[in-house]
């Protein structure tokens, strides 16, 4: 019995090696096998890197604002009896845009110069009989300041009547008129907006180590989504207090704006000359791997593998970028002028990977693009 035992137990540990030296040789077989497997080569895009010469900018972003903007407000109350205007309309400045009814200030002012001409009568009475003696000058001084109450107050209504006549304070484009003819107003309500258009400001923010590369007078241009070209303009005015907030400074640029294609409100983009330009490689902005420890960039070369076997591939080269120019950015360090870069599938790639280069299709590197309306 016990015999049978010895040699049952012998069967069960021979068996139990037997498998255990199969799986481990099967193991250490996938483990080799996985060890020398080489990825297939990701497809990319490359190109040379290039020094060129960039003109020194600055780029922000602007609003424009009318050099005079108002909404004209009626100064008194009234009820509107003429329009003479039509929204849109260019309008010189005194233009009369409004009037309102004075029929009661007319017949005041009517009373009031028969007041004023009998005090005259009064007044030439009694400065005769006054050199004749016959009355006091205490009379005829108070017979003239009758007088010249009797003018102050056809002056007074005279007044009244104008200010009822509502005018434009400058030359520009009227918006779109806020009142009807009937209409009841009250003092400070909205007539109509007037803006001046030419010339024309554009008020932008620049970091405040950028001003000192500012002056009055300097170069800027301006362009506007939907609007082509470019608008010139100078600097006119640097605030002269730093935002505690952003550490901004407001800066103020004029431009001539002659057929009034700018208008207060819009949103622009702003490039303010600095200068001389410098020389700079540059890339297509695909070609930037952004991350928050840093930007970099995948340059192709010959790689070694752990085998010591050489393959296209890339190495990951940390980069610092400069100003961006249309579809292209600036490397102030980082890449060479002849080095080979990728330029798109820079998302699936990593240090030391193979690559296949096709550059059939390239991503945008135009410093000027003009997408195309849709």
């Amino acid at each position: 019995m016990t015999k049978r035992m010895i040699l049952m137990l012998a069967g069960v540990a021979i068996f139990v090696g037997a498998v255990g030296t199969a799986k481990f040789l099967q193991i250490r077989a996938a483990v080799a096998q996985a060890s020398s497997f080489q990825p297939p080569p990701e497809a990319v895009t490359t190109t040379v890197a290039r020094q060129e010469q960039w003109p020194a900018t600055l780029a922000a972003i602007g609003t424009v604002a009318a050099v005079h903007g108002v909404t004209v407000s009626a100064d008194l109350p009234g009820i509107v009896e003429r329009i003479a205007i039509d929204s849109g309309r260019t309008v010189r400045a005194g233009e009369v845009l409004v009037q309102l009814d004075t029929r009661q200030e007319q017949a005041q002012l009517t009373a009031a110069e028969a007041q004023r001409d009998l005090a005259r009568l009064n007044l030439d009475r009694t400065r005769g009989l006054a050199d004749e003696g016959i009355v006091s000058r205490a009379d005829y001084d108070r017979a003239a300041a009758e007088h010249k109450q009797a003018e102050a107050r056809v002056g007074e209504i005279r007044a009244t009547i104008e200010r009822k006549r509502i005018r434009a304070p400058f030359s520009g484009v009227l918006g779109i008129r806020q009142v009807n003819l009937g209409q009841y107003l009250t003092a400070g309500e909205a007539v109509v907006p007037l803006q001046s258009l030419h010339p024309i400001y554009v008020n932008f923010a620049v970091p405040q180590q950028e001003v000192g590369h500012l002056h009055a007078g300097g170069e800027v241009r301006v362009t506007a989504e939907g609007l082509g070209g470019a608008f010139p303009g100078r600097i006119t005015a640097l605030d002269s207090i730093v935002d505690e907030a952003t550490r901004n400074v407001q800066v103020q640029a004029t431009l001539a704006n002659p057929e009034g294609r700018l208008h207060p409100g819009m949103f622009v983009e702003v490039q303010v000359s600095q200068g001389a330009g410098s020389s700079v490689v540059a890339l297509p902005t695909s070609a930037i791997n952004y991350a928050p420890y840093g930007d970099s960039v995948f340059i192709v070369g010959e790689v070694e593998g752990a085998g010591g076997e050489k393959y296209r591939g890339v190495r990951q080269q940390f980069v610092k970028v400069g100003s961006a120019r249309g579809d292209q950015v600036a490397v102030a360090s980082g890449v060479s002028a002849g080095d080979e870069v990728v330029t798109s599938g820079v998302f699936k790639l990593r240090n030391r990977a193979a690559v296949r280069v096709n550059n059939e299709v390239q991503p945008g590197n135009n410093p000027a693009p003009k997408p195309e309306d849709n």
